[in-house]
């Protein structure tokens, strides 16, 4: 394993298949480059879909999930490792500490709190590592434009923005943000 990317999405599918064929690549592109997969462990929806992906094409996957969920049979018990915590706290946590690079896909309010959390804890300083958004087809253009109006309001600034990226194709954007965490040469991205 070289680096890896902590993956934060649904635990639905959504309605336009488009968004499990860009899971599927995420996955994909993670166990290509030689990264790992950390997610919230779940087998449903997107979450499943990503950790499917990711396993079929050789990659490490770190799953983490609350007992709770585990009760409610949402666990991915094919993880190459799955931990089990207690709280949702713990897992966030654990999840940050192990990713080298954070990427949101479509996903509910869960994915939300979790790509703001970590947008939250870079601004603040106790991380500096990559944070992404995959905005394909536009679906996070409602929230883009509401966080340039946060901006012109002179609630946050623009360098709060400048803290993620944003892209429309996963694989691009995964290159971007193994090569902002410094990981390029360990994904053999400067062979490609």
């Amino acid at each position: 394993m070289n680096f890896s990317v902590a993956v934060y999405c649904g635990s639905r599918p959504g309605l336009d298949p488009a968004w499990a064929e860009q899971a599927r690549i995420v996955g994909r592109w993670i166990a290509l480059h030689g990264g790992r997969l950390v997610y919230g462990g779940g087998h449903n929806g997107l979450m499943g879909i990503v950790a499917d992906a990711a396993l079929e094409a050789g990659a490490q996957v770190l799953g983490v999930i609350p007992q709770a969920l585990v009760e409610k049979e949402y666990a991915h018990h094919g993880c190459t490792e799955l931990r089990i915590v207690q709280t949702m706290h713990e897992r966030k946590r654990i999840m940050a500490e192990e990713a080298d690079a954070f990427l949101a896909l479509p996903g509910g309010i869960g994915t939300l709190e979790e790509f703001f959390e970590v947008w939250t804890w870079r601004q603040l300083g106790y991380h500096n590592k990559p944070v992404g958004l995959l905005n394909h087809k536009g679906h996070y253009d409602g929230l883009l434009r509401f966080m340039a109006y946060t901006v012109a309001q002179e609630f946050m600034g623009p360098w709060q923005m400048s803290l993620i990226e944003v892209g429309d194709e996963p694989e691009s954007l995964l290159r971007s943000l193994v090569q902002s965490a410094g990981l390029s040469s360990a994904a053999g991205l400067d062979q490609i």
